[in-house]
């Protein structure tokens, strides 16, 4: 039998390279999901170390996001039909390819949102005393001034 600190070891190890919790909780030799969430509210150190693993999780989806797009072998499929014979695109493949990509993709973004989370834009806007200074200016009229950068000509 392992110890506990083997097990911890064990689990983050995998997450770490991609597997979900759910599927290394089903093999014989692993603790159910529900003993793993136990030890995680219990065990300070475990809980630290699953944290990271799901950090380098998102790493591995990463991974696998590039393997899944580069992956050709069944985009196309043989028809051998009399009217219909050549190759033709396997849209059913195709979908069902754009759909892990588009899953690991989000998890990756839940994961480690600073690196693989969607870009926000922020809008800046002139607030409080700034603001104020801004509409006066605006108000009076005011234009832009050339400054003399003493490179006259003439």
């Amino acid at each position: 039998m392992y110890s506990s600190q083997e097990v911890f070891d064990r689990i983050c190890e995998r997450i770490a390279g991609g597997e979900s919790l759910r599927s290394i909780c089903q093999d014989e030799d692993m603790p159910a999901t529900s003993t793993v969430c136990k030890w995680l509210a219990e065990h300070d150190g475990f809980s630290e170390q699953y944290a990271r693993a799901r950090e380098a999780q998102a790493d591995a989806i990463f991974d696998e996001i590039l393997d899944i797009a580069d992956d050709g072998r069944n985009d196309w499929m043989e028809r051998n039909g009399e009217e219909s014979a050549g190759w033709a695109a396997n849209g059913e493949h195709i979908q069902r390819s754009r759909l892990r990509i588009d899953s690991r993709k989000w998890m990756a973004g839940k994961l480690k949102p600073k690196k693989y989370g969607e870009k926000l834009e922020h809008e800046h806007s002139a607030t409080g005393e700034f603001a104020t200074f801004l509409a006066s200016i605006a108000e009076r009229g005011a234009s832009l001034v050339k400054i003399d950068d003493g490179d006259d000509q003439g």
